[in-house]
């Protein structure tokens, strides 16, 4: 009867038999995003699948509805302790049960939405820290923008970031390059000289 009921509202059911076969269900790749599970099982009870599925680690926990006969509020208080998100009673009223579910389905809509944005923070805080790996330099004079939009020369920007002193010198090509402007110099061809 609740296979039907949850037929005609929408939902496609996986029915299983005892709380092993349950507990294989929602430990499966693709979990079921919600699930009515019985407190008296065979091999697993309700609130021990209840235990166990809170553990597992998925981007969005399986909405766990425990349903029971039992109902003393220290059953109810063990079966939500337990993991389980929402109660029904039996014998429970089929639009009751319905109105849990489309909490449920609410829930897990939310769940989602809100582990989407995590992703896409996640992401734009990968892309910030690598924006903030670039350096941004003058292609023309060599100097660098720190992170308050002032242009700084090199030497400035490296000792404010990176500490210590500073010395000059000349890279090999740089060096050949003004050692033979200084041989130029000294030995002006004959177009120069004249």
């Amino acid at each position: 009867m609740l296979q039907s009921d949850l037929k005609e509202w929408g939902y496609t059911p996986i029915a299983v038999g005892n709380g092993a076969d349950a507990w294989r269900v929602l430990r499966d790749r693709n979990p079921p995003e919600l699930a009515l599970i019985d407190w008296v099982m065979p091999t697993i009870t309700g609130p021990e699948l209840c235990r166990r599925a809170r553990e597992l680690i998925n981007v969005v926990p399986t909405y766990l509805i425990l349903l029971t006969g039992r109902t003393n509020k220290e059953d109810i208080v063990e079966g939500l302790r337990a993991g389980a998100h929402d109660y029904v009673t039996k014998p429970f009223d089929s639009c009751e049960l319905r109105a849990r579910i489309d909490v449920g389905r609410r829930m897990i809509e939310v769940q989602t939405q809100l582990a989407q944005r995590i992703i896409e923070l996640q992401d734009a805080r990968h892309h910030i820290k690598q924006l903030h790996q670039l350096l941004p330099m003058c292609c023309q004079c060599k100097k660098i923008r720190d992170d308050k939009g002032y242009w700084n020369a090199v030497e400035a920007y490296l000792l404010e970031h990176v500490g210590g002193k500073i010395t000059h010198g000349l890279c090999p090509d740089c060096y050949q390059a003004a050692l033979g402007e200084i041989q130029l110099a000294d030995n002006p061809t004959d177009s120069e000289a004249a």
